[in-house]
């Protein structure tokens, strides 16, 4: 199965997403920020890079941009519950503009996540 990095400021979401994507077979890493998750995918060979976009230190649409500087064939799937002003899919549109492939609006379901990780690593 894959190995995936996960990066969120939200401790549940990231242990959450973590358990559901181990029921699945893949192996989860998991950072606490962009910065950290940057530094983490330099050192690490990654199959997806799921990120949420609202975060400390380096937030979601930096991160993305510095991922595809690294590797441009980074595989990426953005999600936001939109901390900041504005609805969360302007942010998830930008994410996809800056490089992500799918994008996810928080809350989600399991199914959508499954569905849309099995989407992005089969492209």
């Amino acid at each position: 199965m894959a190995h995936i990095l996960v990066i969120d400021d939200d401790y549940h979401m990231r242990l959450v997403v973590r358990q559901m994507l181990e029921q699945k077979n893949h192996t989860v890493v998991d950072e606490e920020d962009g910065q950290k998750g940057v530094k983490r995918y330099a050192s690490e060979s990654f199959d997806l890079v799921i990120t949420d976009i609202v975060m400390p230190e380096k937030e979601g649409l930096e991160t993305i941009r510095e991922l595809k500087k690294i590797d441009p064939d980074v595989k990426i799937i953005a999600i936001s519950g939109g901390a900041l002003k504005g609805p969360p899919t302007s942010y998830l549109a930008l994410a996809k503009q800056f490089g992500a492939k799918e994008s996810i609006e928080k809350p989600f379901s399991w199914k959508k996540l499954i569905d849309t990780i099995d989407r992005v690593l089969a492209s």
